[in-house]
């Protein structure tokens, strides 16, 4: 049996979504982060070498890294809807959107959370000169890049209700956390219709909304 290692405001919310779907047996062990530095406790730092969110057991071994758990999961409990297989009409929108998630727009959503921690965490008498430094580099960098990508999500939802194509696909399910920051963040705009509805599909789909009932938090991202 898996266990997944659910670290709450986390990416591995998005394998509590997948196992849910996949409607297997599996062992949920909750975390909580520390109030003050947001961190993941120690016990959860020591189940993997980077400590961080998601980890998960199974057969003796443990796995981390987001990616590499979905493919892991769908490898021991196959899915032709979930993972599109080799010449499936939607396998190559599949694994670009797939991949999308975590090599494009997961390091944005990092650079503009470190952005803004900073920003944050500065002393009074510093805000006034850093502060604008900081956001100007974040609008010259991470947001063209965002709205780039979001320009082409607009456009491939415009064809089809899911990133995977017509029906929900582990693509959809890694693009949860990204997405849902950067709604969160105000990237996310009545330019973006295609992309709002998709948040509501995703937020009403029955295997979302049960993960949802059993991470109990407002969200899957931590507000900063």
């Amino acid at each position: 049996m898996i266990t997944l290692h659910h670290l709450e405001y986390s990416q591995s919310f998005r394998i509590l979504w997948l196992l849910e779907e996949l409607g297997v047996e599996y062992q949920l062990k909750l975390y909580n982060r520390d109030p003050k530095t947001h961190l993941a406790p120690l016990e959860y730092k020591r189940l993997s070498p980077l400590g961080s969110a998601p980890v998960i057991e199974h057969d003796g071994k443990v796995l981390a890294e987001s990616s590499a758990i979905i493919d892991y999961i769908l490898d021991v409990y196959p899915s032709d809807t979930l993972r599109p297989q080799v010449g499936a009409p939607n396998r190559v929108r599949y694994l670009f959107w797939m991949h999308v998630a975590q090599g494009s727009m997961m390091p944005i959503m990092l650079m503009d959370s470190i952005f803004r921690i900073i920003i944050e965490r500065l002393p009074f008498f510093l805000k006034p000169i850093v502060s604008p430094i900081l956001k100007a580099a974040a609008n010259g960098f991470a947001k063209p890049r965002m709205n780039a990508l979001l320009d082409v999500a607009e456009k491939d939802l415009s064809s089809a209700d899911w990133f995977g194509g017509d029906q929900l696909t582990a693509a959809d399910i890694n693009l949860s956390y990204p997405f849902e920051s950067a709604n969160m963040r105000g990237y996310l705009t009545d330019t973006h219709p295609n992309c709002k509805a998709w948040l509501e599909r995703m937020y009403a789909h029955p295997s979302f909304v049960a993960a949802k009932a059993k991470d109990d938090r407002a969200s899957m991202v931590l507000s900063l």
